[in-house]
């Protein structure tokens, strides 16, 4: 008869170990039902399209926006005689800095454009209907959130390209009839710069992130989880079936894919690509010349639409109203507020209040469609408009003083009367293009879906 032997260390703590976790999940089912929850959850459907992951592109940048601007918040000083050599040292002397300033500029740059490409997808097939109403108005407040929090990041590093667009900011304070000298000296504490640096720190990294860590779970998990997942007409068995991928293990793997590939994409980009060297730029100076530079593509719309609205004014009571400064601010506010409430627009205009699971193509909506590309054609002329600057005039000193410093050549310069020209006719494109833009959409969407 064999003699039973013992077992050896390693199998036993490997059994034992097993035991424990099921005793220990066993005694947290009893008092914490999670497997009842959990069971459900796991296997909750999603489809598998790529497009559908342009929201978790969103998400895994501004998890990466998070730890990075953790980390830059250790070693800035926000103090406005220092902030701008925190940002140098951060930069040239603190290890892995300028790798966590590029990965933080990187990430802030994918999160908007995955938002703004996560929203014309939702906008273009329908998935903003009844009843994700809710889910789409806390999207437009999220890409509202995250434009200011990028021109509020941008202005941190209190170099002369930084403080010179808040400069054109404060401008914009003081245009406002009666309180605009109040408001300028409530944000700015008196004479600019003032104490604005803190104040925006504080912004920066207290208060709009702890809304954005608010409203992005809301948004991305909890309306998700609770509603049925939109779906492809051309996969869906039917308005009320769902198809796809069960959560676990198919969708995590996909999720835990594109997690690993934005990381490495905005690494790649924080890597390769220098950006905003404000070692070059040098502390603000009143009067310099701001470096050239081009501005982002999403605040470059507010920055092409100051350059192409003239410089009315218009004198009322002993005040001049600067209407032309007011215009672009206007439109965007505009075109926020629109887009917060379209949902209920269009079931307004087409009489549609049903429940939408299943996505529309571009073509069966054409009025919609064609909306969508005549505003895409409108911001993008008043971007436009940021490509060419005029050749700036010769500058001359008195006699016996040194010649003053050139101004910084800009990435498409051409004379003064080309500009004009260049200016004048993008005006007129900002009315035309998007009215052709329309009528073109919407000619070729009725005819694929005749």
């Amino acid at each position: 008869m064999a003699t039973p032997t013992k077992p050896k260390r390693r199998p036993r703590i490997i059994v034992g170990s097993a035991k424990a976790a099921v005793d220990s999940a066993i005694y947290l089912d009893d008092r914490l039902p999670f497997g009842r929850w959990l069971r459900p959850q796991l296997r909750k459907l999603f489809p598998s399209h790529w497009s559908f992951l342009l929201g978790e592109l969103a998400l895994y940048a501004f998890v990466l926006l998070v730890l990075t601007g953790t980390f830059l918040t250790l070693f800035y000083k926000p103090n406005p005689d220092v902030a701008y050599e925190s940002v140098v040292e951060i930069s040239l002397e603190v290890r892995g800095g300028l790798l966590m300033r590029q990965l933080h500029h990187w990430s802030a740059t994918v999160f908007v454009l995955a938002i703004v490409a996560h929203m014309c997808r939702v906008f273009f097939t329908g998935a903003f209907r009844r009843p994700r109403e809710l889910t789409w108005m806390l999207g437009v407040l999220l890409f509202g959130l995250a434009l200011f929090e990028s021109f509020l990041g941008v202005t941190l590093p209190a170099d002369q390209l930084a403080l010179t667009g808040l400069r054109q900011a404060q401008g914009v304070l003081l245009s406002v009839p009666l309180v605009g000298t109040y408001l300028s000296a409530f944000v700015f504490d008196g004479e600019f710069p003032g104490q604005v640096i803190p104040r925006l720190f504080a912004l920066h990294v207290l208060l709009v992130p702890g809304i954005l860590l608010a409203v992005v779970p809301l948004h991305a998990l909890i309306l998700t989880w609770r509603q049925k997942h939109t779906e492809r007409r051309a996969t869906a068995a039917g308005e009320h079936q769902v198809t796809g991928g069960p959560f676990f293990p198919y969708f995590a793997v996909k999720n835990g894919a594109t997690a690993l590939f934005t990381i490495a994409a905005i690494s790649l980009l924080a890597t390769f690509v220098r950006v905003n060297p404000v070692w070059e730029h040098g502390a603000y100076r009143p009067g310099a010349h701001p470096p050239s530079a081009q501005p982002f593509w999403y605040a470059g719309v507010l920055d092409g639409a100051q350059r192409l609205v003239p410089a009315w004014e218009i004198p009322v009571g002993g005040f001049v109203l600067q209407i032309g400064l007011w215009i672009p601010p206007l439109i965007l506010l505009a075109f926020f507020g629109v887009l917060l409430v379209y949902p209920f627009v269009e079931r307004r205009y087409t009489g549609d209040g049903g429940v939408h699971h299943l996505l529309d193509r571009p073509s069966q909506a054409p009025v919609r469609t064609a909306l969508g590309v005549a505003v895409i054609t409108f911001f993008a002329t008043l971007w436009a408009g940021t490509w060419v600057s005029a050749a700036p005039p010769a500058m001359h000193s008195a006699p016996g003083l040194p010649p003053p410093p050139a101004a910084p050549p800009a990435l498409l310069t051409v004379p003064p009367d080309t500009y004009a020209l260049i200016v004048g006719g993008l005006r007129a494109a900002v009315f035309v293009l998007p009215v052709v833009a329309f009528v073109v959409t919407r000619s070729i969407c009725r005819r694929r879906s005749a």
